[in-house]
Parts: structure tokens; C-alpha cells; sequence
């Protein structure tokens, strides 16, 4: 077994070599006009998805039990399980021990029961199948990319149909197709730089998603998490979000990790605010500012989700309290230098003010942001309001035992 390299969800906005690839795109972005609706959902506004990592049932030991013990598969309506890899131009397994093969014992299990060597499937598929018996109308997503395997979308992109059919063949293997309900890329970034650097033009991301939609029909979900750069010319105007709009189910914009300690010395600042405030470090890194661009381009508010990071991102060296202050580097984490989970810094830097919509804290060197079920409340009106089409999240495992954050999702 092996723990990849970070393969997450997240919008690390402020590095890359390519910033300012998509400056003067912004013309001639196309609307969104047409809807070709996938499987009926519920509500608008009602979807709460959340992020459930392969990785974490190693060091972190979050199990998909945590899913059902914590109250949270009462609360969710979908499942994102992250990461499937693309590489060679298709859709591959992330990780065979943790999604198919590894047995998880009658104490790890969500039914109480273990699994036995002669089982045609085990691993996490398995236990999300037991988790989907529980809740009949919980779907459960299959994500393909992040942050670490991005770099497979440029040759997937020059034959969309076949990518389109792997992908197809790969969900719907008949030792697992009733576990997923369809199909996520997060493909950071169309046309724009990541950890790597795509240069497949401004149309790949579109193609792509209309291959998946006419390969995996109306029946299967076909959604997509993608940047929240808003500035002009950045990684929104680089690729056809909007002519690509009609082919997915909704869009998860990632409104999280706008700033972080990749920038050593700071300023300080949250890393997902809701709005602008005085002294922000980059206009267009916030939430608001990202939900009104991407609604601009004339993506219906239906098709886009609030995102939320369950986890906090801080610096060391801090002398100021308020946001703004210089720093050294990144405050120390469990798993990551810069980064925590909710569930440690409530307690162990409680927070102390609020900016943007969010909160921040400063313990001794240290100095953290991160959200609240009060942050998250506020969060919630301004979904509302915006008739968006629900909420999501990154990830599960940085919940408390109980799901405080999760309840605070209406």
C-alpha cells in the first residue's frame, strides 16, 4: 500500500507558471443557453456533497463507517470518492489496495461485518455498496484527477470519445457499477497551469465533457470540479466553463484555498472567504466574486455549488493578530505544513475573529483560517440567496466525530 502524492481537490490559486495564460480570453466566453439535464435530482439547493478520500483510511483511519457513525450520510444526498487517476489518455484505478482489494475488518466494516478472503469485492467499493444499502437515495460520484493526477487530462483531451469510453468502462465494471452513480473530473487546470502546465486549448475541457455526457447518457451524473479564479484573464476565462455548462449535472467551483502558505511570507489572509474585504491580497479570490463570474458567463445558478474546505490553512512567524501580517513560513500540520483539519484546530486554535465571512485565529506564532458551522451558517444565506444548486465539501475526515460541520449544511 502507499499514500500518493496529494492528490486533493484544491485550488492552489496563488502558484503555478501560468497565472495569466487565459489574458484575453475573456471575449467571446459563450453562454451557457442550453440544458441537457441529467438524472433528476433533488431540490435545488438541497445537494450536500461531500469529498471521501482513498488515502484516508491509512494514516488518518477515516473509514467509510465515519460516514454513518458520524450522523453524515444522514445529511449528505453524494458521495465524491476521490481519486481515480487518468493516465495514457483514459480513466485508471487510483489505488486497487484501498478501493477494491484491501479487507476491512467486522470493526472498520459499516455493517459490522467482515470481509472474507473467497469475496469477489472488498476494499472501500465494498463498503460504500454496504453504505448505499443504509441510504437507498445517497449516490456516490467517482472523481478522476486532483491536484497530484492532472497532468493526464492534456493527452486525454486529444481523443475525447476514447477517454469518454474508458471512463465508461472503468465505472461501469459489473464488479462495481451499482456503487457509482456517474462521473467527476477535476482537471486542475483546462489551458492553464497546476501542478502541471495544459496547453490543449481552450475547447479541450468542454470536448471532454461532452464526450462523457454522450458517452455516460442522462441516466449517469456528469459533474466537474473546477477553478475559482476569478481575476480577468485568469484560470476561468482560459478554458469554455460556459459552453461546457450544458453538459454537466453541476459544477463544484473550488471557493477554498484562495490564499496559504505557499505564499511563506504572506500577507496573511483566509483562504476561503465568502467576500471582498479592505486589504485583501488579490481581488477576485473569493467566493461571491467567483459564484458572479461564472454566472456571468451565463451558467445557471442551479449548476453551481458552494464549496467549503473542512479544514483550516495557516502560517508561523505571525506578530499580528489581524489578517495582514507578515509570517515565516507554513504553522505546522498533522499530515501537511500549512494545513489542518477542522476537528484539530477547533481545538487547538479556537477562533477568534471573523473576515470575509470567515473566521481566523492566532495562537502564539501561529495564525490560522478556517470555517465554523457559524462561518458556515453565513455561507448557507448567501447559497440560498444565490439559488445555488447546493453545497460541497473537501473532505469528510476533517469533520469531528459528530459531524459539526456537516449539520451546520442546510
Amino acid at each position: 500500500m502507499h499514500t500518493p502524492l496529494r492528490p486533493r481537490a484544491r485550488t492552489l490559486l496563488a502558484t503555478g507558471c501560468c497565472a495569466a495564460l487565459g489574458a484575453g480570453l475573456l471575449a467571446g466566453a459563450g453562454t451557457a443557453t442550453a440544458d441537457e439535464p441529467g438524472p433528476a435530482q433533488a431540490r435545488p439547493g438541497s445537494k450536500v456533497v461531500g469529498y471521501f478520500t482513498d488515502w484516508g483510511i491509512y494514516g488518518r483511519q477515516y473509514y467509510v463507517k465515519n460516514i454513518e457513525t458520524s450522523g453524515s450520510a444522514d445529511r449528505l444526498t453524494h458521495i465524491n470518492y476521490a481519486f481515480g487517476n487518468v493516465t495514457d489518455g483514459k480513466c485508471a484505478l487510483g489505488d486497487s489496495w484501498a478501493d477494491t482489494d484491501k479487507p476491512f475488518t467486522a470493526e472498520e466494516s459499516v455493517d459490522g461485518v467482515a470481509d472474507t478472503a473467497d469475496q469477489p469485492l472488498s476494499g472501500n467499493f465494498n463498503q460504500l455498496r454496504k453504505l448505499k444499502k443504509l441510504h437507498p437515495n445517497l449516490k456516490v460520484i467517482w472523481s478522476f484527477g486532483g491536484w497530484s493526477w492532472s497532468g493526464g487530462f492534456g493527452e486525454a483531451a486529444k481523443d475525447p470519445a476514447a477517454f469518454a469510453q474508458s471512463c465508461y468502462d472503468l465505472v461501469e465494471n459489473s464488479k462495481w457499477a451499482d456503487v457509482f452513480d456517474g462521473i467527476d473530473i477535476d482537471w486542475e487546470y483546462p489551458n492553464a497551469c497546476g501542478l502541471t502546465c495544459d496547453t490543449s486549448g481552450r475547447e479541450a475541457f468542454r470536448d471532454v465533457m461532452k464526450a462523457l455526457r454522450e458517452k455516460f447518457g442522462k441516466r449517469e451524473l456528469v459533474t466537474a470540479a473546477i477553478t475559482a479564479d476569478a481575476t480577468s484573464g485568469g484560470k476561468i476565462d482560459a478554458a469554455n466553463y460556459a459552453g461546457a455548462a450544458r453538459y454537466v449535472d453541476w459544477y463544484n467551483p473550488m471557493t477554498y484555498d484562495y490564499f496559504g502558505a505557499w505564499a511563506a511570507t504572506g500577507p496573511t489572509a483566509p483562504h476561503s472567504p465568502l467576500h471582498s474585504y479592505p486589504g485583501i491580497p488579490q481581488q477576485g479570490y473569493d467566493t461571491a466574486s467567483t459564484i458572479a463570474k461564472l454566472k456571468s458567463l451565463g451558467i445557471p445558478s442551479y449548476k453551481l455549488l458552494l464549496g467549503i474546505g473542512f479544514y483550516g490553512r495557516g502560517w508561523t512567524g505571525v506578530t499580528q493578530a489581524k489578517p495582514g501580517g507578515t509570517a515565516t513560513g507554513p504553522a505546522a500540520g498533522t499530515y501537511e505544513d500549512g494545513n489542518e483539519d477542522y476537528k484539530v484546530l477547533k481545538a487547538k486554535c479556537p477562533a477568534t475573529g471573523t473576515v470575509g465571512g470567515t473566521a481566523y485565529a492566532k495562537c502564539g506564532n501561529d495564525w490560522w483560517s478556517y470555517d465554523t458551522p457559524r462561518t458556515i451558517k453565513g455561507k448557507m444565506k448567501y447559497k440560498d440567496a444565490q439559488h445555488l444548486g447546493g453545497t460541497f465539501f473537501w473532505e469528510l475526515s476533517g469533520d469531528t466525530a459528530n459531524g459539526e460541520l456537516i449539520h451546520a449544511i442546510n
